[in-house]
């Protein structure tokens, strides 16, 4: 009887922690993040080079967002072709905006999976996933973001018919 009452204490202790750390947060709003550019860093050499990634984080929030580190990742098609991680991050205070830019490696065999399915059809668009996964290091100890969306490789100019 002692231990089954102990058990439904601390499961409604616990019901009553999760529910009270909800409250803390009502309105918290996740932020956004935006690729801003995407080049091939200058100092890349050899087989394997670094790209340059720009970002552009976004707080909705009346808190400042203290950003400890991230992880990333970067898809083409499904297929994971660039991955990184950063350990330095600028705060973004509340209701605003911090820009920054992060060094990414080629996933080799992930690339060469996506040249792969490139030359086995002809497409015009390749759809992308930029994911990212920023600790915070507080309450919320991981924010993930994701963007994604489609380029193309579409034709300009105008087309003749004969």
């Amino acid at each position: 009887m002692t231990i089954s009452r102990f058990k439904f204490t601390l499961a409604l202790t616990l019901v009553l922690l999760l529910s009270a750390c909800a409250s803390w947060f009502p309105s918290y709003e996740k932020p956004q993040v935006n690729i801003t550019s995407f080049a091939l860093a200058p100092e890349s050499t050899g087989v394997s080079p670094t790209f340059l990634i720009g970002l552009q984080v976004v707080n909705p929030n009346r808190s400042a967002l203290p950003l400890k580190g991230m992880s990333y990742s970067v898809e083409v098609e499904d297929q994971r072709i660039l991955t990184g991680a950063e350990p330095n991050l600028p705060e973004v205070p509340g209701y605003g905006t911090a820009e920054f830019t992060i060094k990414a490696s080629p996933d080799l065999l992930g690339s060469a999976r996506l040249i792969n399915q490139l030359l086995s059809g002809q497409r015009e668009t390749l759809h992308y996933l930029f994911r990212a996964r920023f600790d915070v290091g507080r309450l919320l100890p991981f924010i993930t973001l994701e963007e994604e969306g489609e380029f193309g490789f579409g034709r300009t100019g105008s087309e003749s018919s004969n």
